[in-house]
């Protein structure tokens, strides 16, 4: 069986956000450390930490309130197994007029859409947040 393991992250998310929850934790990859360095840089998490040594290493992401209210309001997957999408830099468009974000798998690494058009690069779009 497949388990799509983005997914699984962003739901988790979602779900303690909407919970009241102050942190969340998910097993150590290195795929879900960039992930979440990212939405950290963006402002939807205030901190990650890691713990534990080998393959006991947890990842602690902790949740951000804006105005009592929970930061991620939303997520959307974008990318599937069974449909990649990728976008190309100038089909990179705003998510929610500009107050969410769209996250890609580009080669320089997991970037925001705001931090890829910056750079001039497309790749994989992951998933929306908002």
């Amino acid at each position: 069986m497949v388990v799509d393991q983005i997914s699984n992250l962003i739901t988790s998310l979602k779900n303690a956000s909407k919970a009241g929850k102050d942190s969340v934790k998910f097993t150590h990859t290195k795929l879900k450390a960039a992930i979440l360095d990212t939405l950290v840089r963006e402002g939807y998490l205030a901190s990650v930490e890691k713990e534990g040594k080998g393959v006991a290493k947890t990842l602690v992401a902790t949740l951000t309130q804006k105005d009592n209210s929970p930061a991620i309001g939303g997520v959307k997957r974008v990318s599937k197994f069974s449909r990649r999408i990728y976008k190309g830099v100038n089909d990179i468009k705003p998510v929610k007029n500009g107050f969410g974000r769209l996250i890609l798998s580009t080669p320089k690494g997991i970037l925001s859409d705001k931090e890829a058009r910056k750079i001039n690069m497309g790749g994989e779009a992951l998933f929306e947040i908002w």
